[in-house]
């Protein structure tokens, strides 16, 4: 890919529930309680499809494993009530419904087992998962030199091998895969670097890792890492830590994986020098739904990216990089929608 050539997809976001096994010390997504608990119903995806304009991208995501969450009785009742038994099995329901809509599906559920990923390979362009870091929850750390991060201490499912785990199984199935670190929770500098070297090993094994997001944390009132013991408010990282994890990402991984800065997480003026330090992709962004995870960073428009980002040329993409486009990396489900958005060089067809 060209220097010059900066990619974004357009989606919406679907949350398909916000019960969740993991209970992160950042996270406002993950419902405390059955009053808070949903779990997205066809009629309202639906509903949200019909004012997709232009969209090409149906990311789903959903708490992890909410079978084994504290509201576990919930959500199996929950579950049951739509005919199905898994959090699975009803999104790859909600997944062939995008499909027929003319949407491109990308999954991220969190830890995944093979059958599973295999499961939800057929109905999704690409699929993802957060690494995050290589440090260990607090409390799980094997020798004396880890530092076990606090924010993960009730967050089975933040295992590093876990998640390693799942991110090489989807190398195994030739899956189109996102990952990315997650900036400013109590790693160290060289916890990132041991990051970048992990996800560069999986990929240099596999070749499926189409880009890694360098997301920076975002404290959030009412979680566990908004203020500290001395109630002194949790700082996000500092736009110097930002750049130096960006030129981390750049020297360690391939040329041919991206790096993904999330434009609604970081000022326009430090987007484009994070761009002239190796990003080369914005993610997916949406003009018709909320980021879920950072409810209160509202996605740039397409147009004001154009801005922000000349004078780098801003390309669309799919879901699934221009590289597996050309590579063939679908399944025979997806096939016929990848083919009618997709131009010569796998990017999005451009449109009158």
């Amino acid at each position: 890919m060209k220097k010059h050539c900066l990619t974004f997809s357009k989606n919406i976001f679907i949350p398909v529930t916000n019960v969740c096994r993991n209970a992160c010390g950042y996270c406002v997504f993950r419902a405390r309680s059955v009053e808070e608990a949903y779990l997205t119903s066809k009629k309202a995806f639906l509903s949200v499809v019909k004012a997709k304009g232009a969209v090409t991208e149906a990311l789903f995501t959903a708490g992890e494993k909410p079978e084994d969450s504290n509201l576990s009785r919930w959500f199996k009742k929950k579950i049951e009530s739509v005919g199905q038994s898994s959090l699975v099995g009803y999104t790859k329901e909600l997944c062939k419904l995008a499909i027929k809509q003319g949407l491109l599906p990308h999954c991220n559920l969190g830890v995944l087992g093979r059958e599973e990923l295999e499961e939800l390979r057929e109905v999704n362009a690409s699929m993802g998962l957060m690494l995050e870091t290589t440090a260990p929850p607090a409390g799980t750390a094997e020798t004396e030199t880890e530092v076990g991060l606090e924010a993960h201490r009730n967050s089975p499912g933040k295992d590093p091998a876990l998640r390693l785990k799942t991110i090489e199984e989807a190398g195994r199935l030739k899956i189109p895969f996102t990952t990315g670190l997650l900036v400013g929770i109590g790693e160290t500098p060289e916890d990132r670097v041991r990051s970048l070297e992990a996800i560069k090993s999986l990929h240099q094994k596999y070749g499926h890792i189409q880009e890694v997001i360098i997301q920076p944390f975002v404290p959030k009132p009412g979680t566990q890492m908004w203020e500290n013991k001395n109630k002194k408010r949790k700082r996000p990282p500092s736009f110097e830590e930002l750049k130096e994890v960006v030129r981390a990402a750049s020297e360690v991984l391939p040329g041919e994986v991206a790096i993904q800065v999330p434009p609604n997480l970081t000022s326009p003026r430090e987007l484009l020098e994070l761009v002239k330090l190796g990003a080369s992709d914005l993610g997916g962004i949406s003009e018709r739904t909320l980021d879920y995870i950072n409810p209160e960073s509202p996605w740039p428009g397409e147009e004001e990216l154009r801005r922000v980002v000349a004078p780098f040329e801003l390309r669309e993409r799919l879901p699934l990089h221009p590289r597996f486009v050309k590579q063939r990396w679908f399944s025979e489900e997806v096939r016929p929608l990848v083919e009618k958005y997709a131009d010569e060089e796998g990017f999005r067809l451009r449109t009158p």
